[in-house]
């Protein structure tokens, strides 16, 4: 299997912050590193201070866990719209996303372009994956409106977004505790660590460039550095 990992899995919000990106924002440059300064200028500090971000958007626990995947082929990129180079390399295997989102598709955009949002869907539709696992963090449980809060009501919302025969392909879970239900490295063929800097806190930045280098990731498109 392949394990895909999304930063936001670890870098996100709290419950009730009304500019959180986990609720929906765009990919462009200014979503990257402007839109994060705005929020630190809303929360009384310079534009590039994110420590003031700590308290709305903290790194929670369980990426550490993801240290025993050192050894496995691994790559680091910016965005999960370059997730399909990395699948190109490890034809028709079953994924596991561990991810604030599904990325299995999206009422926006070209639905025929790879894209962040869709990648996953996208590639269950064109036979690139088996099957495909979303795997939410455990904080999801918290936040009424995050997709792994209620799996039903996201497993509801897929039946628009992907015809029959791939939605039987999809599974939604999400984790009980801090690292949990990650594969044993064993069985794992890859891994692709990816950054989605619109929705990640800048602060954050050097924990994952510290992850990747421990998995010794091969770059697929270099993560931002923005500290």
């Amino acid at each position: 299997m392949l394990l895909s990992v999304d930063w936001d899995a670890f870098s996100g919000t709290r419950e009730l912050v009304f500019d959180a990106p986990i609720w929906g924002t765009p990919d462009r440059d200014t979503d990257r590193l402007a839109a994060w300064s705005l929020r630190a200028q809303r929360r009384g500090a310079g534009p590039a201070d994110w420590a003031a971000l700590d308290t709305d958007f903290p790194l929670y626990p369980g990426w550490e866990a993801l240290r025993a995947y050192a050894g496995v082929p691994a790559f680091v990129t910016l965005s999960h719209a370059d997730a399909w180079g990395w699948l190109d390399q490890f034809p028709g295997q079953a994924v596991l996303n561990l991810d604030s989102h599904h990325d299995l598709g999206s009422t926006s955009g070209d639905p025929e372009r790879v894209r962040p949002g869709n990648w996953a869907g996208l590639a269950l539709r064109r036979g690139r994956v088996r099957h495909v696992t979303t795997l939410y963090p455990f904080w999801h449980e918290a936040l009424p409106v995050a997709e792994g809060y209620d799996l039903a009501r996201t497993a509801g919302e897929l039946t628009a977004l992907l015809p029959p025969d791939a939605l039987a392909r999809v599974t939604l879970t999400r984790q009980v505790a801090p690292g949990s239900r990650l594969p044993d490295p064993a069985a794992v063929s890859s891994v692709l660590l990816v950054q989605s800097p619109a929705w990640t806190n800048p602060a954050h930045d050097g924990a994952l460039l510290d992850l990747a280098a421990v998995l010794r990731c091969a770059p697929l498109v270099p993560p931002l550095w923005r500290s």
